[in-house]
């Protein structure tokens, strides 16, 4: 049976660990996620962070159950680091578009960590504030509550769903990405019109656009779906 977390008042060590640190869930979580950064997630081990922070690994223990639940942590974080200083102006397609490109954002400037987190469920205070502002913006605008949660589920499991995948390729060693990178004009601008008419044609333009994310497309094809559901009489 896993250990009670202790509350965060009383975590806190009396004295600063040897480096002078006095550690903290946010501390933890903050060198977690540099440690994913520089060493992928098979570096984030409890004896490592335990030597990055200066302390003894089962310290760590008093701030979570586990390395699972420190997971659970990093992910609410880069929602949090999403939500900073957003406000919702009223205007429900340009506060879900600002919502959504902010938290696909956050988890591609830390790829490692959301490779690990994007499929995960947190049930933290920054992703339930992220929730109810998904929703509060689609009830506000007039969406029936059967709608508002079709939407809600198709907007952040798509928001996810390119997060992973576009942080997914940049985690690659650089040569392998720049080869991935390069295969739109090697070979595809390269296919004849005789047995792929419709590539050939295609081909300058993919060039361009297969090498960024398809996010921002997708984010506007659900708001206009969602728009036009909106308009129609009901």
């Amino acid at each position: 049976m896993p250990k009670p977390v202790v509350p965060e008042e009383k975590r806190r060590r009396r004295r600063p660990t040897k480096s002078g640190t006095v550690l903290s869930e946010r501390l933890i979580v903050e060198t977690a996620l540099r440690m994913l950064r520089e060493h992928g997630s098979a570096g984030l081990t409890a004896r490592r962070l335990g030597l990055a922070l200066d302390a003894d690994p089962s310290t760590l223990y008093r701030y979570f159950r586990g390395m699972d639940d420190l997971t659970l942590a990093i992910g609410d974080a880069l929602i949090g680091q999403a939500l900073e200083g957003w406000r919702p102006t009223g205007e429900w397609r340009d506060d879900l578009r600002a919502v959504g490109l902010r938290i696909h954002a956050a988890y591609v400037a830390h790829p490692q960590a959301a490779v690990l987190t994007t499929n995960r469920v947190t049930g933290r205070a920054n992703e339930l504030a992220a929730d109810e502002a998904v929703l509060d913006i689609l009830r506000t605008a007039g969406f029936p509550l059967p709608d508002t949660v079709r939407i809600y589920h198709a907007f952040i499991d798509q928001t996810l769903a390119f997060a992973a995948l576009d942080a997914a390729s940049l985690t690659l060693p650089s040569a392998s990405l720049r080869a991935d990178e390069d295969m739109w004009r090697s070979t595809y601008a390269r296919l004849p019109r005789r047995t792929h008419p419709r590539i050939a044609e295609a081909a300058p333009l993919l060039a361009n656009r297969m090498v960024t994310s398809a996010y921002p497309t997708a984010l506007e094809m659900l708001l206009d779906s969602a728009a036009a559901e909106l308009a129609t009489p009901r």
